[in-house]
C-alpha cells in the first residue's frame, strides 16, 4: 500500500474509487489498466487481471524439489467466482497484477474480533491478570466501557486483518452476564458492514464460565442467534466438572445444529480427560463428527508420545479438529503428529492488542512462518506446504507439483503477494499487495 497515506485512509480512498469505477488498485497495489473490465465490487461484477504470477510445478534435482515454476496467466472473475484461468494476454483492457503471486486469501481461524485495544492508546498486560479466573474478574470491570466503542475498533481490526490478506476469520465473541448479548450484537453488526471484503463465522464462547458465572440461559439464547460453534472454557479449572460442563456444551450444539468449539487451557490430567470425553461423546452422535474442534488444546504438548499418537489416532478417527496459535515456549503443539493422523489442524491470532495479549500481529502468514521455524521445515517442498495453515488446506500446487488452484468456479478469495512463489512468501513473510474477497477488490 502507498506509504503516503494510512491504511485506514487507504482502504477508504479504494472503495470511494471502486464506487466510481476508477482505477480499482492504488499506489503499490495492482493498477488498472484504461478501459479494465467492469468496476469489481457488488454481486455480479466482473473484471479481468493479467500478468498475474502462478505456480505451474516444481523443479527437481536428483529428485529433490528445489524449486518451483511459474508463469503469468489471465484471470477473469464473475459473480464471485473465477470465471477462467488463461494464457496471459499482456495486452488485454484489464487489471494489471504487475507478476505478484496469486495464493488463496489467508483465514484466520481462532480469534475474538469482540475484544481488542485496538484503535484506543498502547495499553500492556496487568502484571496481577495471572490465571484465567483473574482474567474473567479483569474483563467484569473493562468490558462494560469497552462495549461503548466496540462496534467501530471491530472494524478497524478486521481492517488490520484485510490489510494481512486475511478476508475470513472465525471468531468467538463473548457470551457472559457482564456483556449479556451486546458483545454478539455489536459483533454483528461490526460484520454487516464489512460484509463486502470479510466473512466470519461466530462461536458463542462463554468467557466467564457456564456455570462460575451464570451464563447457562444466556448461552441458551445466543444458540438461537446467528451463531455457528457453541464454545466451552476449561471445564474443570473453571467450572469444576468435566461431564456436567460438556454435556451442556454438546448437547446445545445438538439441539441448534451447531458446531463445537472449546478454549482448552488446561494441560495436566483434567486436560486429557476433557479431549477424550469429548472424543467419546462426538463417537456417540456422529453427526458431530467435522464439526468440532478444540481450540489450544495444550494438553497435547504435554504428553508423553504413546499417548500422543493414541489420542491424535482418536482425533483424527473422531473428525475433530485442533485451532492452535502455534505457541512457542513449554506448550509447542504436535502439529506433524496431528498431520499424520489426519487431524485438521488451524490456526489463529487469538489476541490482538487486548487485555490478554498484545502480540498479535494480524497475519496468518506469520502463523505459517513460524511453524515451519518450529517444526524444521527449510526445503522448498516443505516450506510450501506450509501455507496450508494459513490458507486452511488449498495449496496451489498438490503434492506431486500439478497445480490444482487456481481452476474455474473457484471462489474468488484471493490476495496477491509479492512473492516468487509459496515457498518464499512463507519464508519471507512476503508483502501482501491486494486482497480479493467473494469477487470483491478490497484493496
Amino acid at each position: 500500500m502507498a506509504s503516503s497515506i494510512s491504511r485506514k485512509d487507504f482502504l477508504k480512498s479504494s472503495s470511494i474509487l471502486l464506487a466510481a469505477g476508477g482505477s480499482l488498485l492504488t499506489g503499490n497495489a495492482a493498477g488498472a489498466t484504461s478501459g479494465a473490465t467492469n468496476t469489481a465490487t457488488g454481486a455480479g461484477k466482473s473484471f479481468t487481471l493479467k500478468n498475474v504470477r502462478l505456480e505451474t510445478g516444481f523443479q527437481y534435482e536428483e529428485g529433490e524439489v528445489t524449486g518451483t515454476t511459474t508463469d503469468l496467466f489471465t484471470i477473469e472473475v464473475s459473480n464471485g467466482k473465477i470465471k477462467s484461468v488463461l494464457p496471459n494476454q499482456p495486452g488485454a483492457k484489464a487489471i494489471d497484477a504487475k507478476g505478484w503471486l496469486l495464493l488463496p486469501a489467508f483465514r484466520d481461524m481462532h480469534i475474538h474480533l469482540d475484544k481488542t485495544f485496538y484503535g484506543l492508546p498502547w495499553k500492556a498486560h496487568l502484571k496481577k491478570n495471572k490465571s484465567v479466573k483473574d482474567m474473567i474478574a479483569f474483563e467484569q470491570q473493562v468490558i462494560p466501557e469497552l462495549l461503548k466503542t466496540s462496534t467501530a475498533r471491530t472494524g478497524q481490526l478486521i481492517e488490520l486483518l484485510q490489510s494481512k490478506g486475511t478476508s475470513f476469520a472465525r471468531s468467538h465473541v463473548n457470551i457472559e452476564p457482564t456483556s449479556g448479548l451486546n458483545s454478539l450484537k455489536h459483533l454483528e453488526k461490526a460484520l454487516e458492514n464489512k460484509k463486502d471484503g470479510f466473512s466470519a463465522e461466530l462461536v458463542a464462547f462463554p468467557q466467564h464460565g457456564i456455570f462460575y458465572t451464570p451464563s447457562a440461559e444466556l448461552m441458551k439464547e445466543a444458540s438461537k442467534m446467528d451463531i455457528d460453534y457453541i464454545g466451552g472454557l476449561d471445564p474443570y479449572s473453571i467450572d469444576g466438572s468435566i461431564e456436567k460442563h460438556m454435556d451442556f456444551v454438546v448437547q446445545l450444539a445438538l439441539d441448534h445444529n451447531k458446531g463445537i468449539d472449546i478454549h482448552l487451557h488446561e494441560a495436566g490430567d483434567s486436560g486429557v480427560k476433557t479431549i477424550e470425553y469429548l472424543i467419546g461423546k462426538v463417537n456417540e452422535n456422529p453427526v458431530l463428527k467435522g464439526k468440532t474442534y478444540i481450540s489450544h488444546s495444550f494438553a497435547l504438548a504435554k504428553m508423553d508420545n504413546n499417548k500422543l499418537q493414541e489420542v491424535a489416532e482418536k482425533l483424527g478417527n473422531a473428525r475433530i479438529g485442533i485451532m492452535t496459535t502455534i505457541p512457542f515456549g513449554s506448550t509447542i503443539m504436535p502439529i506433524p503428529t496431528l498431520y499424520k493422523y489426519g487431524v485438521d489442524v488451524q490456526a489463529g491470532n487469538d489476541c490482538i492488542i487486548d487485555h490478554w495479549s498484545t502480540f498479535g500481529s494480524g497475519s496468518i502468514l506469520q502463523k505459517a512462518n513460524l511453524m515451519a521455524q518450529l517444526y524444521g521445515y527449510r526445503t522448498e517442498f516443505d516450506l510450501s506446504r506450509c501455507l496450508k495453515i494459513a490458507t486452511h488446506n488449498i495449496l496451489p500446487l498438490d503434492d506431486k507439483g500439478v497445480r490444482q488452484w487456481p481452476k474455474a468456479d473457484d471462489a474468488a478469495d484471493m490476495v496477491l503477494v509479492d512473492a516468487s512463489c509459496s515457498a518464499e512468501a512463507v519464508s519471507r513473510i512476503s508483502p501482501v499487495k491486494s486482497l480479493i474477497h467473494q469477487g470483491n477488490i478490497v484493496f
